[in-house]
């Protein structure tokens, strides 16, 4: 009887150990995992040159399985089912999943497949992959690059999806791609425009979104690097590398040599 209950809470702390560990088999675990991640975003953003051929549904049904088994996986891993349902990663994942089990209905939601790009910048070995790689102190920049990759994906997409879809799958992916770079940059060519009002509503957000994220990624570049390390009297996030006393309540800092986490 007590091994009967004991084998799901050993199950649940391999699953534990191997999503968030730090050893060498957790480290190998989730690069793997990042491997397959990328392998998904490549089938998302090829998904209009391939769904006219047979193959892309056997792909599809198995990417769907595939996210299925990851979810139950780290739901598993999780101590807590209602944190677990509170990070967004796991609604992501859950309509990511929908749309790849009935495409026929979600088709014009597949383009949210994007947003799993957050899935691979949230995986410990992401960030240990920029420190062995000599990127330490750009995390933030990578961050910002990132969010602004997956922001012009994810207008591309809905953009493809309202306004190009009646197009042949290659040239309207592409237009949609242009259309929305030459947006978010503010550069407005005007050769290629949304029509109607909600296509002006869609050019409007894209570029107030678009440059704010340009913003960021510009001010994370230039601006000096900070650390991660909560003070333990007021709780401020951020400190220069060399602080010795917390800006804020003047309280002593023993911030880590290797830059904390």
């Amino acid at each position: 009887m007590a091994s009967e209950t004991e084998y799901p809470k050993s199950l649940r702390l391999r699953l534990a150990r191997l999503y968030y560990g730090r050893d060498t088999a957790a480290i190998r675990f989730q690069f793997a995992l990042m491997v397959i991640d990328l392998a998904i975003i490549g089938f998302f953003l090829a998904g209009p040159y391939l769904r006219d051929r047979p193959s892309y549904l056997i792909l599809d049904y198995a990417i769907a399985a595939w996210i299925a088994v990851e979810l139950v996986a780290q739901w598993s891993a999780h101590y807590s089912t209602r944190r677990f349902l509170a990070r967004p990663m796991t609604w992501v994942d859950i309509f990511v999943l929908g749309t790849l089990l009935f495409p026929q209905w979600l088709f014009n939601f597949a383009f949210l497949r994007v947003a799993r790009i957050w899935a691979v910048a949230q995986r410990p070995v992401f960030k240990l992959m920029l420190n062995r790689l000599g990127l330490k102190e750009q995390t933030d920049v990578v961050t910002a690059f990132i969010n602004l990759f997956v922001f012009l994906f994810l207008v591309t997409g809905f953009v493809y999806t309202f306004f190009f879809y009646r197009e042949d799958p290659g040239t309207g992916f592409i237009d949609a791609l242009y259309f929305t770079v030459a947006t978010v940059t503010t550069t407005g060519f005007g050769d290629i425009t949304l029509p109607g009002t909600f296509g002006k509503l869609t050019s409007i957000v894209t570029m107030i979104v678009g440059i704010s994220l340009f913003v960021r990624l510009a001010q994370a570049i230039v601006r000096p690097h900070k650390v991660s390390f909560p003070c333990p009297e007021c709780g401020l996030q951020r400190h220069d590398v060399d602080a010795v006393h917390c800006k804020a309540c003047g309280h002593i800092l023993n911030i880590p040599d290797d830059g904390a986490v």
